[in-house]
């Protein structure tokens, strides 16, 4: 009998550690909220919240240990009123470049506008095609966004899946009384139009983009770094492309805002006609940073 409550146990544990799908580090911080000295219902929903994103299988394939998808979801609350939460959240996620000591950022911006309600002790309940919770439907948007942008940057539209399931989870919020779910909410620095600037196929070449600049880009720089070089600046033309189709678009601003200062990195080492098309482009692209690019024509030692 002991013997077969430990072999449960252990199946138990593996299944549990199995079914883990993220390495993501989930921070909940009440200090600008009135009486956010009272820790105990942001304590507890910070560890829901890291049971909730790590002890579900969300993708479905089995990652191994070192291909969990490393990330970061960071709430800071303005407002609490009773059961009801305001505030922001700050969305990252990194993947390791191949043969390289250093991580790339594939997606780093704030959600200006979350609002959730909650209630300490209550579980956190999700299943897809279901709206059970406005807090654990925004949570699941962005956990398939992260699954999403990391697949593309590995196979070509390898994260098509994961963008379809956003696009569910937004149209089940269309009637939401919390802000961010629809066209009208925030301009177009929203979740609606985040998910709507990935799944146009308008747009297509975002996920080419996403494929070229890292797999074929990044992750060759180490044996080639003329080669994958080249080949980022032709992503950074792709991304051009989808700019000039309409101007504006969230998810543009938000890849050059999380790229900046690695494209200026990369191109600093670039031959000088690679320097020009890039300052060109970037300062096309993302004006609001015009003059961070010139950076690029500064000599390395």
């Amino acid at each position: 009998m002991k013997r077969i409550l430990t072999l449960t146990l252990a199946l138990l544990l593996g299944c549990m550690l199995h079914a883990q799908d993220f390495q993501c580090q989930v921070s909940v911080n009440a200090h600008q909220v009135t009486g956010g000295s009272n820790t105990q219902k942001y304590n507890d929903l910070q560890q829901k919240l890291y049971q909730f994103v790590h002890d579900r299988k969300w993708c479905q394939y089995n990652l191994k240990m070192n291909e969990r998808i490393e990330c970061a979801l960071q709430i800071n609350l303005t407002k609490v009123s009773g059961d009801v939460f305001e505030g922001t959240m700050t969305i990252l996620l990194q993947r390791p470049v191949y043969k390289a000591s250093y991580k790339t950022t594939l997606i780093n911006f704030q959600d200006k506008n979350i609002q959730f309600t909650y209630a300490e002790g209550d579980p956190l309940e999700y299943a897809d095609g279901q709206n059970l919770s406005q807090f654990t439907s925004l949570i699941a948007y962005y956990l398939n966004l992260f699954l999403a942008v990391e697949f593309d940057s590995f196979s070509m539209n390898g994260g098509a899946p994961y963008f379809t399931k956003m696009q569910s989870i937004v149209n089940f919020n269309q009637s939401a009384r919390e802000k961010g779910w629809s066209v009208a909410d925030g301009g177009q620095n929203n979740r609606y139009w985040i998910m709507e600037n990935f799944t146009n196929g308008t747009y297509s070449k975002l996920h080419d983009f996403y494929y070229q600049y890292h797999r074929l880009g990044l992750d060759v720089m180490s044996e080639s770094p003329d080669a994958g070089r080249a080949v980022i600046l032709e992503s950074l033309k792709l991304l051009q492309q989808v700019s000039q189709q309409r101007s504006n678009l969230a998810i543009v601003k938000v890849i050059a805002a999380t790229k900046c200062d690695e494209i200026v990195n990369i191109f600093k080492e670039g031959m000088p006609s690679e320097k020009t098309q890039v300052i060109n482009i970037m300062k096309q692209i993302d004006p609001t940073n015009s003059s961070r690019y010139d950076a690029i024509n500064t000599a390395t030692k």
